[in-house]
């Protein structure tokens, strides 16, 4: 699956084949139990989404809620989207995933992964505890004010 249109988390891993809804499920576990209160799981962009609500965050240029970590079965691999490891986090996170001696597959934002056990999930359930909705609108704001002052 690359797109889900799956209106609720439960439809999205129930259209999972098993073997995919386990691994997903065990990074859901991760994600979870660090997510910082006030963020909501939901379905957005055809992912599993924890976001700040649009009641918190107030109006954003795309009208969705500010996506602060996803998750996604692909045909052949897994994505997690981690927000924060773009800019001042990234180094530090990528020291804390080498540590571990994991090999680390990731883009700009997004750790590919086969299996759960591929990830260095002590570094992901750090990385989701990061910032709570109040620092990560801060540090959303910062971000955009950044690329705004870059972009002149």
């Amino acid at each position: 699956m690359v797109k889900s249109n799956a209106s609720t988390v439960a439809q999205y891993l129930a259209e999972l084949p098993a073997d995919q809804r386990a691994e997903i499920e065990a990074v859901r576990d991760v994600v979870l139990a660090n997510l910082p209160d006030g963020y909501v799981e939901m379905m957005d962009w055809g992912l599993v989404v924890y976001a700040v609500p649009l009641e918190v965050s107030g109006p954003t240029y795309n009208k969705k809620p500010l996506l602060y970590v996803a998750l996604s079965a692909q045909k052949r691999y897994f994505s997690l989207y981690l927000t924060t490891v773009m800019e001042e986090f990234e180094e530090s996170f990528r020291a804390r995933w080498a540590a571990t001696g994991k090999k680390l597959d990731m883009g700009k934002a997004c750790v590919r992964f086969k299996r759960a056990s591929d990830l260095a999930l002590d570094v992901v359930g750090d990385e989701v505890a990061r910032l709570s909705v109040p620092e990560f609108l801060d540090w959303h704001a910062a971000s955009r004010a950044r690329a705004a002052a870059r972009a002149r």
